[in-house]
């Protein structure tokens, strides 16, 4: 029903600033949310970012601090996230995710998945 593919992910030295984008398919794309995750090795997939369906207003986890910012533009079907000041421990494959009238953080309510992205930042 929706596909997700994620694109801009690479390497970059620490301090420096990536932008991932995600390109959206599908029926009824406005009412999904959308996210970002991120894993690294050996460790849970983690929430990073959202774009909720009905308000459009960006949800962070605390633990960024800022320096990432989620956008949303409907009318191109992309979601993108600009990282700034980034540090090693951000390294990790980054995935877009999209779930239908979400309201969540928890990876497994979310409906559809992108194959993800590697961001690899070195000190």
């Amino acid at each position: 029903q929706v596909q997700l593919v994620e694109s801009g992910g690479g390497l970059v030295q620490a301090g420096g600033s990536l932008r991932l984008s995600c390109a959206a398919s599908g029926r009824g794309l406005s009412s999904y949310t959308m996210a970002w995750f991120r894993q690294a090795p050996g460790k849970e997939r983690e929430f990073v970012a959202a774009n909720t369906w009905n308000s459009g207003r960006p949800y962070y986890t605390d633990s960024l601090k800022g320096r990432f910012t989620i956008s949303r533009d409907n009318a191109k079907n992309t979601v993108s996230l600009q990282m700034n000041s980034l540090k090693p421990e951000d390294t990790a494959v980054y995935y877009c995710a999209a779930d239908l009238w979400g309201s969540t953080v928890v990876p497994t309510e979310y409906d559809f998945w992108g194959q993800g992205t590697q961001v690899t930042v070195s000190s």
